[in-house]
């Protein structure tokens, strides 16, 4: 299996200990300033990022303005967890050149545009976009109480790591 696809797969496991350790009241928790957003609607947000990307059509064109949204993984664990899930499943199937080029429709703040990407380069942003969202998860977690016992969740592997100095 490709390494970008193997990249993806070993950071949406990092979803599935979140969603099999989660009350659905602490999944959908919106109490926590600035933003007020929940945990569940980031994990909704991140597998919808990969469901558009994993609809690509036969002309290889992803529309990234078409997701699903469906509300319902923002609240209850076990459907978060099966739609996570289908997502494995489907990366794990996913057999492409990483170099192939596609169309992406996107959103960027000016309406919708076309973009020419690889499958690759689309991978490495959606895996990206996951940590991303990894860390506002973090950050909500924390202003929960809740501890994770993952010293690299939410950060970028290109992250400079702290080191002590004896």
């Amino acid at each position: 299996m490709n390494k970008i696809i193997q990249s993806n797969l070993k950071n949406l496991q990092k979803s599935k200990r979140i969603l099999s350790n989660l009350t659905d009241e602490v999944l959908c928790e919106t109490s926590i300033p600035p933003y007020y957003s929940s945990i569940g609607s980031h994990i909704r947000h991140i597998l919808d990022f990969y469901d558009c990307i994993l609809k690509m059509d036969s002309s290889k064109q992803v529309d990234l303005t078409a997701r699903t949204r469906n509300k319902r993984v923002e609240s209850d664990c076990k459907i978060a967890s099966c739609y996570l899930n289908i997502i494995i499943e489907k990366l794990n199937l996913f057999d492409y050149d990483m170099n192939e080029t596609v169309e992406v429709i996107d959103d960027l703040g000016m309406g919708t545009t076309k973009i020419i990407y690889t499958i690759g380069a689309l991978f490495a942003q959606a895996n990206s976009h996951t940590i991303h969202h990894y860390a506002i998860i973090n950050y909500i977690f924390e202003k929960l109480g809740i501890v994770l016992n993952d010293d690299d969740f939410g950060y970028n592997p290109t992250t400079p790591k702290e080191t002590s100095v004896n």
